[in-house]
């Protein structure tokens, strides 16, 4: 875009992105841009819009609760894209964009005549992001993904959990927050390369096993060249001690994790058994890894005479790593969280004053900021996006036509 931007409601102001998409990856990168200013443009399927507005076990006023926290900061608009005025439509705010975000299947955009091809035919400078189960390429391209099988397939559920049982999912859809985050990194290094390198518009391809994959650290080449398959190994890693959950007097979990040797020693200061610093089974990061089982025993059976709460207190006192295992609850009644803005309030169409999470990383200069609630209503902001238009695209016909709202 041509305008001056200035950067006082965030990074991003002056940016603008037309969101494709619907659920959890595509619309949560939206999300991320629209925190830090970017002037999100959220196109949807009339008459429901995208489904996310339906979903959540938990209603508040018979409405969802998670499209509070992943439409804020958005402009609806509403294009039915299985017609052919409607892709004119959304090719001509495309041309208007410095970011395309989409996460159908691949080949869905292409078939609307709305792909990168279409695009950049009309804006070469424009950054398109896609954010797939499987990627844009390779043999299983063109499965359906959700982020329980790119979690499986990307090697994630396989080391967690306990070992012989069942390999668990996270209470969340990990598998879509992190492909959404991948996303918004290439994004943002795509357009340093076009505004600062002068390079030109290009294809951000995310995809959910690929940022799966990219978080496991060292086992593939443990296997390639040690032969080694990491296992789900339960509340620990495996020779890496003592690092664990530990139940406390009043049966909550706490962290405690002291698996260095000064950390060690001082923890073992603190039990008030400090000559097992310098006990030859525990003295290094090697011998306390041999005698892994023992370590939790003594130290399960210290922690379990506090309760969580002295144990937060005098373990993080003595300089050693400690944490309770928070509920939502927990993080709820915590002030800290409203101190780092990692709880923000909000005044929500529907569900009125509200608390939803912050906005992340934080910025000392330009720092991110929910900027407007989510909007309810599909299409909501058809006629101002539109009418916006008349003066950006020429010929633009404003006209009531079918599948616009």
């Amino acid at each position: 875009m041509t305008e001056e931007r200035s950067l006082a409601g965030g990074p991003l102001t002056g940016l603008r992105v037309v969101e494709f998409g619907q659920l959890i990856a595509g619309p949560y990168v939206g999300t991320l841009l629209a925190d830090f200013g970017g002037d999100v443009i959220k196109v949807e399927a009339p008459p429901k819009g995208d489904a996310l507005r339906e979903w959540g076990q938990h209603k508040h006023n018979g409405h969802s609760l998670w499209w509070s926290v992943m439409a804020r900061g958005k402009r609806s608009v509403a294009l039915n894209l299985r017609t052919d005025d409607c892709q004119r439509r959304a090719l001509e705010l495309c041309a208007t964009a410095d970011v395309v975000v989409e996460n159908f299947r691949p080949g869905t955009m292409e078939r609307w005549g709305l792909g990168p091809e279409d695009v950049h035919a009309v804006n070469p400078g424009c950054v398109y992001a896609r954010i797939s189960g499987y990627g844009q390429t390779g043999r299983y391209r063109d499965r359906a993904g959700f982020a329980s099988a790119g979690e499986a397939l990307g090697g994630l559920r396989y080391i967690n959990g306990y070992p012989g049982q069942a390999p668990p999912r996270p209470g969340i859809s990990l598998g879509d927050t992190l492909a959404a985050q991948s996303a918004f990194q290439g994004i943002l290094l795509a357009l340093y390369a076009r505004d600062a390198r002068g390079a030109t518009g290009q294809v951000v391809d995310a995809s959910i096993v690929d940022a799966c994959v990219a978080m496991l650290e060292s086992a593939i080449p443990e296997y390639e060249k040690c032969g080694a398959v990491r296992e789900p190994s339960g509340s620990i890693l495996p020779r890496v001690a003592p690092s664990n959950v530990y139940r406390s007097s009043d049966e909550r979990w706490v962290v405690i994790a002291a698996n260095h040797d000064t950390l060690w020693r001082r923890l073992a200061e603190l039990m008030g058994r400090p000559e097992l610093g310098e006990d030859e089974r525990f003295a290094t990061h090697a011998a306390r890894g041999e005698n892994q089982a023992l370590l939790d025993e003594m130290i399960g059976e210290w922690a379990g005479r506090h309760t969580a709460d002295e144990l937060d207190r005098i373990v993080n006192e003595a300089g050693v790593v400690c944490a309770p295992v928070y509920s939502v609850a927990d993080i709820h009644a915590d002030p800290y969280f409203r101190e780092r803005e990692l709880l923000v309030e909000v005044d929500d169409e529907i569900h009125g004053p509200m608390t939803v999470p912050g906005v992340v990383p934080k910025l000392t200069g330009t720092p991110g900021q929910v900027r407007r609630p989510a909007r309810w209503t599909v299409g909501a902001d058809t006629a101002d996006v539109l009418g916006d238009l008349r003066e950006e695209v020429e010929d633009l016909d404003l006209l009531p036509s079918e599948g616009v709202v």
